[in-house]
Parts: structure tokens; sequence; C-alpha cells
């Protein structure tokens, strides 16, 4: 079958593609007029703290790229300041335009470590809405009918639950599925919980008489705990932020059922590699743990390169089968004396915010010296060593 290489390497990892065979007929397209399909993936810079669950579609566009094609980041801008929807519960705050440029800048920093800069594109919502009048908004809503709307799980939940449920809201994948037509995407990029404005966005584009364009929906990546969705709110998560130390240690707790789904959506292996590793998994050829650590190396490779993967090894080694504290660990002294713990933990960067440390504190993830803290107003008055989770190091200078 022609573009069977192709097909094959776009599917990887993905749950639904809507349509498989509109997909081959882009592919076709693109090779006989000689250019790139222009591959639409949108972010809402809400916050700046991407993890690698976040990468699952992002890493499906670096996929598209290596192909010849060219990846288009759009920056909710605009929408940033309604609220996606999608699986909340209640109404989101909107952020200032100051707050949206810093969060995209440092959401794109990110995201270059997966993309080929030079084939990536960024555009910004506020080039196509900003100076959009009354009547045209309008019109776009008379596109959608409120059955439509009131069909989506989230939205129908909310409504019957009584929860608050703005008109500005309803107008989220309205505006999102006109992004599709503003920049004549080919193929929208997202996660399975994204489907609903994928599939507006073909609407919209058949509405304005453009091709409608493929919707490749990406599973979402458990979170280390194996229980949710990963989270940053729920601390089972591996950010992109993370050290290597920290990526491989967290890539280690995950339960062993999750091993070959995060091969699968969170590495480079090829299909048949992830092939061969489930077999072993299933007909117990190999232990898990060793596995599990190839995964873990495959994670901080990807990311920093094979020389930190393999110290990330040894440090773990050291840490966990040794059970000692590593020789260097970052030192700290607080600007007053006694001080207090959480005061310390963001002070020192070991959390990323005061809140965070609470957080931690509340979750019995802080020690002092072997001993368990779970008051968050603790105050240290002497040297010692904090132990953040399980395997960030802190010591105390005073």
């Amino acid at each position: 079958m022609k573009f069977e290489k192709e097909l094959t390497l776009i599917k990887k990892g993905v749950e639904e593609i809507i349509t498989e065979e509109e997909m081959i007929k882009k592919l076709e397209i693109a090779e006989k007029e000689n250019r790139p399909l222009r591959i639409k993936y949108g972010i809402d810079p809400t916050g700046y703290d991407v993890h690698i669950g976040h990468l699952v579609p992002i890493r499906k566009m670096r996929e598209f790229q290596d192909l010849g094609h060219r990846g288009v980041i759009i920056i909710g801008d605009f929408t940033a300041q309604i609220g996606d929807p999608t699986g909340k519960d209640e109404s989101r705050p909107p952020l200032t335009t100051e707050q949206i440029k810093k969060n995209s800048e440092k959401y794109m920093d990110q995201l270059y470590t997966v993309l080929d800069k030079d084939k990536t594109e960024v555009r910004w919502q506020t080039e196509w809405f900003g100076d959009m009048k009354m009547a045209d908004v309008i019109k776009l809503m008379g596109k959608f009918t409120l059955a439509q709307f009131m069909a989506h799980e989230t939205f129908r939940q909310r409504y019957e639950k009584g929860q608050t449920l703005g008109l500005h809201e309803i107008m989220y994948p309205i505006l999102q599925s006109y992004d599709s037509v503003a920049i004549k995407a080919d193929v929208e990029l997202g996660a399975t919980e994204q489907k609903f404005n994928i599939l507006a966005g073909r609407d919209m584009q058949r509405y304005f008489g453009q091709p409608e364009q493929v919707a490749v929906l990406s599973p979402i990546l458990m979170g280390t705990d194996g229980k949710a969705k990963m989270s940053k709110s729920l601390n089972n998560y591996i950010a992109v932020f993370d050290s290597p130390k920290e990526k491989y240690g967290k890539t280690m707790s995950i339960p062993d059922d999750l091993i070959v789904n995060y091969f699968k959506y969170a590495t480079r292996l090829s299909p048949s590699e992830i092939s061969e590793i489930e077999n072993q998994m299933k007909n117990k050829e190999i232990n898990p743990k060793l596995i599990k650590q190839r995964l873990a190396r495959e994670i901080v490779t990807l990311y920093h390169g094979k020389g930190a993967a393999e110290k990330a090894e040894e440090e773990f080694d050291l840490i966990f089968k040794k059970k000692d504290i590593p020789d260097e660990i970052p030192e700290f002294k607080p600007a007053s004396k006694p001080a207090k713990i959480s005061e310390v933990l963001f002070e020192s960067g070991s959390c990323a915010s005061g809140s965070e440390a609470k957080r931690m504190i509340k979750q019995n993830a802080v020690s002092i010296n072997g001993k368990k803290i779970h008051d968050i107003f603790y105050e240290i008055s002497e040297d010692c060593t904090i132990k953040i989770g399980k395997r960030r190091f802190l010591r105390i200078v005073t």
C-alpha cells in the first residue's frame, strides 16, 4: 500500500484517526502539490510547566515534521482569557496579556526540546481575532446549535449538576475551530478529551469551503501513580524542567502495568521494538525492573543525552540500592533564623512555589534528617539535610 511506511509512523501511539482514508488522501495531495501538510496543535498558555503527558501530541507533530511536514503551534492568547472547559468542573479565571506572553515563551522553550524549530510555525490567535467585529463573531456562533454543545459531555454534566456554565465558555470550541480555518490546517493533533473541539474544527472548515482537517487523537498519559492522568496538582507528573535524576527516579516509580504505555507515548522506540518489550513482559522473559530501567534511560536520554541518563542511573542505584544520601547535594543558607520550612523549600528552588512546598509537606513527602515533617509552619534553626519526595535533597547551612 502506498504511504504504508508513513501511515505506520502516524498511527504509532494514536487512539483514533478521523479518518484514516482522508489521511491517505492528504498525503497524496501533499505529494502531488509538492507541499508540506500543515499540522495544527493549539496551546492555552494558562501555565508554563510542561510535563511529558502534554508532549504526547507534540511528539506526534515531530514525527510529521520528520516526514517533511510543517508543525503549526497556535498560541491561544485569546481563548486563554476564556478558559478551556474540557474536563473542568468549574470555570477558570482569565489571565492578563503579560501573563500569557510570559507563559507562552516558557512553554515554547519546552516544546522545542521535541520539535524541529526550523519546521515549526508559531501563530497567535489575536492575529485573526484581534480585529474581528461583533457581526463576524455572531456569524461564527450561527454555524452551531445549542443542542450540539449540550451533547458535549463536560457541558452537559456541569449543567445537570447545577454548576456554573458561562456563555463565554461555550464560545471556546467555536473560536478554537476557527483557528483551523485561519491557518488552513490539514491535520489537527490533540488528546482524546479534545475530540469535540477538533471535530468542530472540521465543521467550521466545511462551512468556509475548506477541505476538512484530519483529527489525530492521542490517549491521555497516566500519571506516575497509575491512578489518574498526569497532573501537577496530583504530584504524579514528570516535568520537562525536571532534572535527569528526577526524571529517572519518577519513571522508576511507575507501576509495572504502565511500562508499555510509557514506551509507546513517551519514547522514540519503534512499534516493533515496543512490541518486543510487550511480549517480554507478557511472557515474563525478563524482570520488569530491568525493562523499567531501560525506559528511564530512554526518557532521560531524550531530553538530556546518553551521558546524563547513565549518571542518573548511577545516582539512583546509589540512593535506592545503598540507601545513601548523594555526596553532591545543593546547599542553601536561609535569609533568617529560624526559617519556615515551606519558605526554605521555595526560596532554595527545591519547590516551584510556596503552595507546592506546602502540598509536599501535607503529602508526607518532606523529611528532615530522616524524620517526616507534617507541619507547614515547622521552623529550621540549625544545620540539617532535607529530603523532598524520593529523589531531591537539600543541605541547610545556618
